[in-house]
């Protein structure tokens, strides 16, 4: 059987159905970011064709439920490694450590956009991080005073947008794509009202629920963490938005096509150059204990940060990754190797 076929290309197959009669912790697991799992995926079927090892199981368990599945513990029934669309939060460092998850390497992995997508057959949209905003936050200004959303269509956000309902489907609060468009997408347009902004430094909690909440009266729909999903939707109802990672819309740009926010489109060389405003790194985090129990985690860890992997020309580029710059990817290829501890 050809090793690469063993890798899960799907969220929570289940390891038995693809894998044959062997011990499954003879194998690296890798849960995580469904953003980041197209990149795993890549490297883990690059790994077992090539380097000697049984091909690593890779799950797509989304941001959030990949770092509580890797903090759970030490062990052969816990992950390997977690994959993240954002960086760790020091709350989940905590729960690690409360569970005996201690030593702990972080490797960013390269740059990824956020886009507000619809079907290639739909018009293309222009929005602003405001206009974003005013559409999809739970609470919104109104005459001075910060009421429920009453924005039901485009045209009631802005007099210039088109008069369609506002559907929005994406990520749930499980995703780190959610976590990051929050913090861009949201409180980049929520920073722009200034009796909004004066907030952040008298009343810190109050400001991140007005400009993180996602309005939940059913013009954000939750699509769970399957992207394919979205893109379907899309194109059955061509007037439906939706929100997902750059590296999803590059390998599907047949099917849907990226919006255009605050004037950039979300192309490669707009999110590598930072113009692209809903964009953010990536990451992957390896369990230490593990590296001496479980074969083939740092050779793993070799060919990821390997210059043909994630390199300019590597062979995730085509999978949609955006490299880090070559001195960051030398810095993060030294931690690899060595282990490096997390620090916040």
């Amino acid at each position: 059987m050809n090793k690469a076929a063993l890798v899960v290309v799907g969220a929570l197959v289940s390891v038995s159905a693809v894998a044959p009669a062997v011990d499954a912790r003879e194998r690296i697991r890798i849960v995580g970011s469904s953003t980041v799992f197209p990149f795993s995926a890549a490297v883990a079927e690059q790994f077992g064709r090539t380097i000697g090892f049984g091909t690593p199981v890779v799950e797509s368990t989304g941001t959030g439920g990949g770092m509580k599945l890797f903090c759970a513990g030490i062990g052969e029934q816990y992950p390997d490694m977690t994959n993240a669309s954002r960086r760790i939060k020091k709350s989940e460092v905590k729960n690690c450590a409360q569970n005996g998850v201690t030593d702990i390497t972080e490797i960013k992995v390269g740059f990824d956009g956020i886009v507000v997508a619809s079907a290639k057959a739909a018009p293309i949209y222009e929005f602003s991080l405001r206009q974003i905003f005013l559409a999809l936050a739970k609470e919104v200004p109104v005459d001075g005073e910060m009421v429920p959303n009453p924005h039901q269509t485009w045209k009631d956000v802005d007099a210039s947008l088109p008069d369609t309902k506002i559907e929005v489907l994406g990520p749930p609060p499980t995703s780190g794509t959610r976590d990051a468009f929050a913090e861009l997408a949201l409180e980049g347009g929520c920073a722009t009202f200034d009796e909004i902004k004066a907030l952040k430094r008298t009343d810190g909690s109050r400001y991140k629920a007005i400009c993180h909440t996602v309005r939940e009266d059913g013009a954000y729909v939750e699509a769970g963490e399957n992207d394919n999903l979205i893109v379907q939707k899309l194109e059955a109802n061509l007037e439906a938005l939706g929100v997902f990672g750059f590296s999803f819309l590059d390998s599907n740009a047949d099917k849907v096509r990226g919006s255009i926010v605050d004037g950039v489109e979300p192309t490669f060389e707009n999110i590598a150059s930072g113009d692209y405003p809903v964009s953010r790194s990536m990451y992957f985090y390896v369990k230490n204990a593990h590296v001496a129990a479980i074969p083939g985690i740092k050779e793993y860890l070799d060919e990821f940060t390997s210059e043909k992997a994630w390199g300019d020309y590597g062979y995730l580029t085509d999978k949609g990754l955006i490299p880090l710059p070559a001195a960051e990817r030398q810095k993060w290829r030294e931690k690899a190797a060595v282990l490096a501890p997390l620090s916040m």
